[in-house]
């Protein structure tokens, strides 16, 4: 048995954003909102869900599910691979358009439903925390009281989770060790009894999937690799660059190459071929 790695577009869309195979997006949203027990999700309906032609040439730093449940609440689910400026901008805006959208005049309040997002992250966000899961509300700073509801921010950092099989002790434990650790397992775990997230290891059997949507998975894979090699590479010129105008103005300084290269971690023979 092979499991696909769950971080690839169409990977993520085929078990999130199935709309015939709802139980796993149900269980995932029920694992990561703290919803009390007679208010936890029962049926929802994927707003954008999986189509295999569309997903073809799309983008892969970034890949979201949007879902409504039965009480008109709206989920928005990101799978993130790479950090990128005005992260958290972006997040609000995203977030608060899909409160907005819900109404077109301003005199139907009432009708506006809570938005939750949640977002799987390949990169840390915070460095004070140490947990992998975090919730984020409106709330005053003093007394900690929620006066403006409505939008909640929940994240998932990848690098932060290093729980093994026999760590697992909820249910986001459970399902954040199936979306890091798939692609690596050759079984699904014995200690698997949630029936959504039995559905998600079996959609993410490549022994289930058709040629067609492995030939898509396959070149999902190899475009993600070249957007961060793209990435990758411009970090790398803009470092560059910045190191040789440290050495132009050194230079100026008349500091030597030695002394360069305790400034910017170079060889001074590497100084020179700049």
């Amino acid at each position: 048995m092979k499991f696909v790695d769950i971080t690839n577009d169409i990977a993520f869309r085929k078990i999130f954003g199935n709309d015939s195979k709802k139980k796993s997006l149900i269980s995932f949203l029920n694992a990561v909102i703290d919803l009390p027990k007679n208010e936890q999700i029962i049926d929802v309906e994927i707003i954008n869900p999986y189509q295999l032609g569309k997903l073809s040439g799309g983008k892969s730093t970034i890949v979201d599910v949007k879902a409504k449940d039965e009480k008109g609440n709206i989920f928005i689910v990101e799978m993130q691979v790479a950090e990128f400026d005005y992260f958290h901008k972006r997040i609000l805006y995203y977030t608060s358009q899909g409160y907005v959208s819900q109404i077109d005049k301003a005199v139907k309040y009432s009708k506006l439903r809570p938005v939750y997002f949640i977002g799987i992250l390949e990169f840390e966000i915070s460095k004070q925390n140490a947990n992998y899961y975090s919730r984020h509300k409106v709330l005053d700073v003093e007394t900690k009281e929620q006066v403006i509801q409505d939008v909640e921010f929940n994240f998932i950092e990848l690098p932060k989770f290093n729980k093994t099989i026999e760590q697992l002790e909820t249910s986001i434990d459970q399902w954040t060790y199936f979306i890091k650790n798939a692609e690596n397992l050759t079984l699904m775990p014995e200690s698997v009894k949630d029936e959504g997230l039995k559905e998600a290891y079996t959609e993410a059997n490549q022994q289930n999937w058709t040629k067609e949507e492995l030939d898509d998975y396959i070149r999902a894979s190899l475009k993600e690799a070249d957007d961060l090699g793209r990435i990758e590479f411009a970090e790398k010129k803009g470092e560059i660059k910045g190191k040789i105008e440290v050495i132009k103005q050194g230079r100026k300084l008349g500091l030597s190459n030695s002394d360069l290269s305790k400034l910017t971690g170079l060889t001074e023979e590497e100084i020179e071929n700049l």
